[in-house]
């Protein structure tokens, strides 16, 4: 679909806070924060990390200047929007006891307010609509995911920097937004091309000293995004599917394992996961407890406990769970993959195992 792209000069950047502001939304938005990029609540475009790329290998993780004035010049941080909408820990329910031994129970409500989301990813697009469909479009729709969801405005920045663990071109996830947001925002040189793709987004606009695209920065916009597409990480070139099905018994699950931690962190990283546990938490009174959902991992010894049993005792086994799910069952429940190529997984492994590296050791190493 073909959107009318116009431009603004960087210095307008606030005047677009301050719009989002005015039409009653909390900005979320990049900035820095121990040594990464974070989104938390965003007032001035002072707090953007402007000038600033991330290096990202397998296990490791930094910023740099890079003596420019872009704001977004930059890949992904351990957040994508999923602790936005897919809270970590969030209260469901309570129960009381009354002094007859009557048990109530009361659901709770979230307290929303309007979030205006600034700086999305085309991969984190791509997983929140993986999202939706879990929370969404099943027989069971979670109120607490969908009020969220109903309540926000995605404002998207087409990737232009892509780090040496994305792969989302492979995936064909990125680096540049297609659709699923209220505006996009290409940053050149000296401002941004805008696109407004919702009647949400457009109102937006108003007020905003735009200027009608050129062919300059067109070009400028169509050589930012061959750049980014030129990614070294690729998935293999195989049935990926088929080949990790096949290959339960293959004996690179144990030599994956003797690296893994176990320790969940791809998981709490990775923008589709949506494992949770569920806990009950008493108050101290003895007449009354509530109810959490908290995020889980597959890696988590827990996670396969059922009636004393541990159905994935083994760390091969839990790695191999995670894998098969992700690059196999999921096509299964969701139509696709459930990877969208962001590469946060690796960066945030601390032992720098590589996913890309586990398909081929999986897909290249036979079982006897």
């Amino acid at each position: 679909m073909e959107f009318e792209h116009h431009f603004f000069h960087a210095d307008q950047l606030q005047d677009f806070l301050k719009n989002l502001q005015t039409a009653g939304y909390t900005c979320i938005g990049p900035q820095i924060r121990d040594g990464a990029i974070i989104y938390d609540e965003l007032n001035s475009v002072a707090q953007l990390p402007r000038g600033i790329s991330d290096e990202q290998q397998p296990g490791s993780y930094s910023l740099i200047n890079n003596n420019t004035s872009k704001f977004f010049d930059w890949a992904n941080g351990p957040q994508a929007i999923k602790p936005l909408l897919f809270t970590p820990r969030e209260k469901l329910w309570e129960s009381k006891q009354s002094p007859q031994g009557q048990i109530t129970f009361k659901t709770s409500e979230p307290i929303l307010e309007p979030l205006a989301i600034i700086g999305v990813r085309a991969c984190d697009i791509a997983a929140l609509k993986i999202q939706d469909q879990h929370f969404m479009q099943s027989q069971f729709i979670d109120p607490y995911y969908k009020k969220r969801r109903e309540n926000i405005l995605l404002i998207a920045v087409n990737c232009s920097h892509p780090a040496k663990t994305c792969f989302c071109h492979s995936t064909g996830d990125g680096p540049f937004v297609d659709d699923g947001a209220d505006i996009v925002l290409t940053e050149l040189q000296d401002g941004f091309l805008i696109e407004s793709h919702t009647s949400k987004g457009k109102k937006i606009l108003t007020g905003l000293k735009l200027k009608y695209r050129t062919e300059t920065q067109m070009k400028e916009s169509k050589s930012i995004e061959k750049q980014a597409s030129k990614q070294n990480r690729q998935l293999p070139k195989m049935d990926i599917k088929s080949r990790l099905f096949a290959e339960i018994n293959n004996e690179a699950w144990h030599a994956i394992a003797m690296q893994c931690l176990s320790c969940g962190n791809c998981t709490a990283v990775c923008p589709t996961c949506f494992c949770h546990s569920a806990n009950e938490v008493p108050d101290l009174d003895g007449q009354s407890s509530s109810h959490y959902r908290e995020w889980d991992s597959c890696f988590s010894q827990g996670h396969s406990y059922i009636h004393g049993i541990t159905i994935r005792s083994e760390t091969s086994q839990r790695y191999r769970q995670w894998l098969t799910h992700k690059f196999s069952s999921w096509h299964d429940q969701y139509g696709r993959s459930g990877c969208v190529g962001c590469g946060r997984c690796s960066t945030w492994c601390p032992v720098g195992i590589d996913v890309i590296d586990s398909i081929k050791q999986v897909g290249e190493r036979r079982h006897d």
